[in-house]
Parts: structure tokens; C-alpha cells; sequence
């Protein structure tokens, strides 16, 4: 039948068409009126699934998906079905890491599909069986069902199944230790997205896979390679939770290479994208945002993010534990990073290397430092010792310089001026390679204190002020610093009101501005540099009601369609539950108890008092996305006229629930208000 000029094959092919070109957002919109006219059909369902986990929109994505497997069973279709519930757990799996309803969904496909022949579900399958199995670390499964992943998408022309079997297989094979055949393998994967085999969606994973093996390598270089071709490849289109992945891993390398301000919107943009409910992973780009924090010397700001990823079910070492120790509290570090090293969170995640040595490395890194600060030259030499074999063991640049400033810290602490010199001038030609200013920063700090050790003391200042220039210049702070002169006065700043212009003098240049809200909120925080001010404090006055809880909210924060979510992820896991005690399976009952915890919490988020509905848009919430706004948009606006003011500003201008001025302690700044 002819619809608008079109039959209904030409419009499931112009459809297409526009998913192929990854236009998620048109394909979805336009199915959406279409199925506001009729229901979709089986065609349409999957394309309306595959568009709105393109445009983010992933529980629309999985909800569709579910209605084509409700339809296909209904009308007998076992093969359709099966191959649904196969797409299913693949998306489940990528995108909440909750292990017990990804099992239910390939249990469903394996029973639709018992007796049958080989077909492209079955490297479906596979594929995903593969990465169940990886992120819940039983890795000698996780390469058996890899295999099974290639062969069957060889045989059943599913390229996805051997790119991502093969990224599989590789991850595995590096952290077995052989990490030039893994290398290899990576770049067998790599070809399927450059040669243009995959489909959008499935380009995506690939891409996104090959970034998370090297980060978790520490190959920061191909990482970077990746992350930037990946960027390209998006063209800045929202891709499902791939888009906030991307900017996790964009944070990671910013910092490294010491955009430190920059690296934090990045961090705090993933947060904002990837907090959509039930997914585990909400608690990386948290952590990444700690240690941003930590490194440009925002406690405060550092341990709230560390404690809401904590609280996410997410293990923030060694993030928090470091925090402890720049907060001078060395037995809290200790025991933190002890107890992180004895009891490894088990949290499923493709995003870090689950287990082994790979995830260890930076725990030790950290050990080493907080034992050292501690007097405990004994582990701090074995926690060099055993950072030293895993470099060894793969080779990685970043690895080996971490363990060199290990070694120097541990020599220093023996009275071994010679060794620490060596040791902590290895650490700097390493991080220097690896282009991590941050990290050279902290070498030089310990090779000026071996060369203090020794009795020389000019040379250990040089580096310490070399440390200090690095540092200013990304707009990092380190504990490890010691008293340095005041710099100098920073002279008559002026951040003045006449009329509806502001006067403005920094660094002895003047400029005039128009005024600003936003200009009104920093005139309060330059006012009282250091202090806190609740985002409410600050917009009271300025329409008055701005405070004042009036209802008008934006809705719940859980709505329908997520609440349906949830009831059924829950009664997913429910079964799976009762299947594992069946079995008397105890690996598995845990991990699926561990599922629906994560769930409760996140439900208990959602509601207030009495099981009401916590509501999105309160005036805290509207208060605070108002304020972030103006003052962005105000210091953007400076910039144009006194980019020297405007970085100033970005360096020291914290928002969010509560904002503050937070100049640097050795300028001597006098604002005239």
C-alpha cells in the first residue's frame, strides 16, 4: 500500500538509508510519526530500535527491541526471536553491565533456537557469551566463546561477531602477557572499521573497543590515535552511550597531557551523558572527574565525586585513597589502598581491565607513594618491585616510568642519593616520552629530593621550581611541593559597576564590558575568594522567587518508561537468581545479587520520602544549571576582550551545587568591587 507517495518498501528502504548514514535522529523521528499513523512493522521495530540507541535514547532502543521479540514469538517466528533476544543481551551487556538479564536473554535465544542449524544468531550469541564471560573476569570461557564468535561470523557473514570475537581474543591474549600478538589481532579488527565492512552501530563498538584495550595497556599514544580517528568518525553525532564513552576516554588523555580544565568538562559532560539509570559504568566517568579534581587541587570537589562513584557501586581507587593522603590523612590512605589491592572490586566493566596485573598497576603505583609518606620503606620497595614486573611484562612506556618513580621514592627513603637520582631521571625520560607534563612534574619532585640528599641543594631547587612552573602552567597542585616564595602582586584587579558597565583590571590591563547575570554572580564569588555559595544564595535577588520551591518542576526523575524498565531488569534478574540456586551455582547467585543491589540503590535514588517520586527540575537543580550557564557565558564573553582575566577565571571559577573563587593562595589578588 502506498503511504505518502511511497510504498511501504521504499519507505523501510529510505529509512535505512538514513541508519546507514548514521542520521539517527531523522530515522527516529521519522518513525516515530509513522508509528503515530500504524503500528511499525517488524522492519520498522528494529530500524526504531537501532535509531534511538544511535540518538541516546537506549531504554526507547531496548523497549523496541523487546515489543519485535514479543511480536516475532507470538507469530511463531523462533529464528526472528531468537536473533532479537541475541541483539538484546548485546545491548544490555554493552550499556548497564548487569550480568543477570544479558544471561536471561541469551537463554531465551538458545532455547528458541536449540536444533536448529548455524545461523547468524549463533555468532550473535557467541559474540555476546564472549563478553559476559570477559566481564565477569572467567577469561579461559570468554576465549573459547570468542573463537566460537569468529568462526560462526566467518561462516554466517557477520562481521561484527569477528571484529569484536577478535578484540576479544586479543584483550585476553595481552593479558596473558603477550602483548605483541595481541597487538596484532587488535589491528586484524581495526580493518573492519576502516575498510567500511560494519554498519554504523557496529563501527561504534569496534572503535570503542580498540580505545579500551589500549587504555587499559596504557598505550595512551594509540589510544589517543583511536579516540581522535573515533572523534572523526563521529563527526559529533550522539551515538547511544558510545558518545559519553568517548568523552571518558578524551578526559583521560586531556589530563594526561595536562588540559586539566579542559579535561574536566570533558568528565563532567560523560557524567551528565552516561547518567541515564542502570548502568554500572556511571561510576568511571566519575572517578576520572576525582582525579582531574585531585590534580588541580579541588578536594572538596575531588572526594564528592570519588564517594558518588563509590556509591554507584564503582571502585574509585586508587583515586580516593591518594585524596586521603593529599588530605594528610596517611592511615586512611594506607588502609584504602591495603584493602583495594587484598579485595579487588569485582565490578563487570569492559571499560578497565577486569582483573590481573593490568588493573593492579596503578593500585601499586599508589601504594608505593602512600607507603613512602608513611615511613614504610618495605612496601613501598615491594610495591616498585612487583609495578616493575608487570612494566616489564607489557611493555608499556607509562608503566615503566611509574615504576622508576616508585624505585626513586623507595631510594630516597633509604639515604640512597646515587639510585634515587638515577632512578627518578629514568622516571622523567619516561613520562617525558609518554607527554605527560603532570607526571614529569612529580619525577622532578623526586629527583630534587635525592639531589637534596646529596648536598645539592641549588639543583634541587631548580627542580623544584621547574615542578612549580609545569604545574602552573596546566593549572595542577600537588601535595608533594614544599613552601615556595609568594608570588608576585597581582597588582589592582577591579571588577566594577557603573551603570550597566562593568570596569575590569587584570593583570594592568583595562577593559570595559557590558554587564552580565552572570557578571553579577562572579562579583559575588571574587567578593569572598575560597567561600562556598550555594547556587540558590546566588540567584536569590535576582528575580526574587528564584528560590522559592513553587512546584513547577520538570517531572520525575524516573519516569514511566524507565520505572517499566526497571520492573523488568528486576524480574529479569529475579529468574536468574532462582536458576543459579537451582544449579547451586554460587559465582553466579553473587553476581546476580549483586545486579539487583545496584538496581535497589538506584531506585532508592529515585524516590523521596514516603516512596514519592524525587522530582527533576527542583529549584536547587534549576538554580544550579542557570548559574553554571550565565557564568560560562559570561567568562566566554570576557575572553573575547581580556583572555588573560578569562583563563584566570576558568582556572579558579568552581560551579555546580555550590561554586567558588579559588585563586591561587600565593597570589596576592585585591579586587576592587
Amino acid at each position: 500500500m502506498a503511504v505518502g507517495g511511497l510504498d511501504q518498501a521504499d519507505r523501510d528502504a529510505a529509512a535505512g538509508t538514513v541508519l546507514m548514514r548514521g542520521e539517527w535522529a531523522a530515522a527516529l523521528d521519522a518513525l516515530r510519526r509513522l508509528g503515530e499513523q500504524r503500528p511499525l512493522t517488524d522492519v520498522e521495530l528494529d530500524m526504531q530500535a537501532r535509531a534511538a540507541y544511535g540518538a541516546g535514547e537506549f531504554e526507547l532502543a531496548i523497549g523496541s527491541w523487546e515489543r519485535l521479540y514479543a511480536v516475532r514469538q507470538a507469530s511463531g517466528d523462533d529464528p526472528g526471536a531468537a536473533a532479537t533476544a541475541a541483539t538484546i543481551a548485546m545491548y544490555l551487556m554493552m550499556d548497564t553491565g548487569l550480568m543477570a538479564p544479558v544471561r536471561g536473554w541469551l537463554a531465551r535465544a538458545d532455547s528458541l533456537s536449540a536444533g536448529a542449524p548455524e545461523s547468524s544468531t549463533s555468532a550473535l550469541v557467541a559474540m555476546a557469551r564472549t563478553y559476559e564471560r570477559f566481564m565477569c573476569g572467567d577469561m579461559q570461557r570468554a576465549r573459547t566463546w570468542a573463537q566460537v564468535a569468529v568462526d560462526a561470523g566467518r561462516r554466517q557473514a557477520v562481521p561484527l561477531a569477528v571484529a569484536l570475537g577478535r578484540v576479544a581474543t586479543a584483550r585476553i591474549v595481552i593479558l596473558d602477557g603477550d602483548v605483541d600478538r595481541g597487538l596484532e589481532l587488535l589491528d586484524e579488527a581495526a580493518v573492519s572499521v576502516v575498510s567500511g565492512e560494519l554498519d554504523a552501530l557496529g563501527a561504534g563498538m569496534v572503535y570503542c573497543e580498540l580505545i579500551c584495550a589500549m587504555q587499559g595497556l596504557a598505550q595512551y599514544d594509540r589510544a589517543e590515535q583511536w579516540t581522535e580517528a573515533m572523534d572523526r568518525w563521529r563527526s559529533g553525532a550522539a551515538y547511544g552511550g558510545i558518545n559519553g564513552r568517548c568523552r571518558v576516554h578524551r578526559a583521560e588523555i586531556l589530563r594526561l597531557r595536562g588540559s586539566c580544565a579542559e579535561a574536566e568538562r570533558e568528565a563532567l559532560e560523560a557524567c551528565r551523558e552516561l547518567r541515564p539509570w542502570m548502568r554500572w559504568e556511571f561510576g568511571w566517568p566519575l572517578t576520572e572527574l576525582g582525579i582531574i579534581r585531585l590534580r588541580k587541587g579541588d578536594l572538596a570537589g575531588a572526594e564528592a565525586a570519588f564517594l558518588e562513584a563509590h556509591g554507584h557501586g564503582w571502585d574509585p581507587q586508587p583515586g580516593l585513597a591518594l585524596l586521603r593522603l593529599a588530605q594528610g590523612d596517611v592511615v586512611a590512605a594506607r588502609t584504602l589502598i591495603d584493602d583495594a589491592l587484598e579485595r579487588p572490586c569485582a565490578v563487570p566493566s569492559k571499560e578497565w581491565p577486569p582483573y590481573g596485573e593490568l588493573r593492579t598497576a596503578p593500585l601499586l603505583a599508589a601504594q608505593a607513594e602512600i607507603a613512602l609518606a608513611a615511613g614504610d620503606i618495605a612496601t613501598g620497595r615491594s610495591a616498585a618491585g612487583r609495578l616493575s614486573e608487570i612494566a616489564t611484562t607489557y611493555r608499556s612506556p607509562a608503566l615503566a616510568a611509574a615504576a622508576s618513580v616508585a624505585h626513586g621514592r623507595v631510594a630516597v627513603g633509604e639515604g640512597d642519593a646515587a639510585s634515587a637520582v638515577r632512578w627518578a631521571e629514568d622516571a622523567l625520560a619516561g613520562w617525558s616520552e609518554v607527554g605527560a607534563p603532570y607526571e614529569c612534574a612529580s619525577a622532578r619532585l623526586v629527583l630534587a629530593g635525592a639531589h637534596r640528599l646529596a648536598g645539592r641543594v641549588d639543583r634541587a631547587a631548580l627542580e623544584e621550581e621547574t615542578a612549580w612552573a609545569t604545574l602552573d602552567r596546566i593549572g595542577a597542585r600537588t601535595a608533594g611541593l614544599p613552601p615556595r616564595e609568594p608570588l608576585p602582586d597581582g597588582g589592582r584587579c577591579v571588577f566594577r559597576l557603573d551603570g550597566d558597565t562593568r570596569t575590569v583590571v587584570f593583570g594592568g590591563r583595562a577593559v570595559l564590558l557590558q554587564d552580565l547575570k552572570g557578571m553579577h554572580h562572579l562579583a559575588r564569588l571574587l567578593a569572598a575568594p575560597d567561600r562556598e555559595f550555594h547556587v540558590l544564595d546566588l540567584v536569590v535577588g535576582e528575580d526574587g522567587e528564584a528560590a522559592r520551591a513553587d512546584g513547577n518542576d520538570a517531572g520525575p526523575v524516573l519516569d514511566g518508561q524507565a520505572r517499566a524498565a526497571y520492573k523488568r531488569r528486576l524480574a529479569e534478574i529475579d529468574d536468574d537468581l532462582d536458576e543459579a540456586a537451582a544449579r547451586g551455582d554460587a559465582e553466579r547467585v553473587a553476581l546476580a545479587r549483586a545486579d539487583r543491589d545496584y538496581l535497589v540503590r538506584e531506585l532508592a535514588g529515585a524516590f523521596g520520602l514516603g516512596g514519592r517520586h524525587r522530582v527533576m527540575g527542583s529549584p536547587s537543580e534549576r538554580a544550579r544549571a542557570s548559574v553554571t550557564r550565565s557564568l560560562r557565558y559570561s567568562i566566554v564573553r570576557i575572553a573575547r576582550h581580556h583572555p588573560e582575566l578569562a583563563d584566570h577565571l576558568t582556572r579558579t571559577v568552581r560551579t555546580g551545587t555550590y561554586c567558588c573563587y579559588a585563586p591561587d593562595p600565593r597570589m596576592e589578588l585585591r579586587w576592587e568591587l
